[in-house]
């Protein structure tokens, strides 16, 4: 039987972290940093399921993963930015890996939807030394909405989530 487990965090500059790096590592790929020139190549990492970008309805821009988080870094200026959020939800192992897919990118539609955002779906099978149930998805979504072929304004909706998920308020 499946485990519902959800995190939420930040991805912030200020603790030396990147959307690009972010988003290069849960869909295994390489993403250069145009801001920093810095190249996040993960091209060699093993375990990813699938990777997919989603839009929120709407939408007319479809960027790559590499557009879209370089795009994310340049509308965030400041060295402290928190640029990106990350959500980690448990998949049920009893769902076929298409239907798990499915789960997660409904799920990462229905937060774009609602808050005009872009959502980065990558779904993790399991590491070979740990629970062999362990399918998850990372979510990594942009702070900023989307506004025509960029960003706008940040989403405070969801500042209380990813700040509390620690116990921190």
């Amino acid at each position: 039987m499946a485990i519902f487990h959800l995190s939420a965090k930040i991805i912030s500059r200020k603790t030396g972290r990147s959307s690009t790096g972010a988003a290069a590592y849960r869909a295994g790929e390489k993403v250069i940093d145009e801001r920093t020139g810095e190249v996040h190549d993960y091209t060699r990492k093993s375990g990813i399921e699938s990777a997919e970008i989603v839009m929120p309805s709407g939408t007319y821009w479809r960027p790559d993963r590499a557009e879209l988080w370089n795009a994310v870094e340049q509308k965030n200026k400041r060295a402290d930015a928190q640029v990106a959020r990350e959500f980690v939800v448990a998949l049920p192992d009893e769902l076929p890996v298409a239907e798990r897919q499915k789960l997660a990118a409904s799920f990462a539609k229905e937060i774009a939807d609602r808050y005009q955002i872009a959502a980065d779906v990558a779904i993790h099978k399991p590491s070979k030394s740990g629970d062999h149930r362990n399918h998850h998805a990372h979510i990594l979504t942009s702070t900023n909405k989307i506004e025509g072929r960029g960003f706008g304004n940040k989403v405070r909706e969801l500042d209380l989530v990813a700040h509390n998920m620690g116990g921190k308020l």
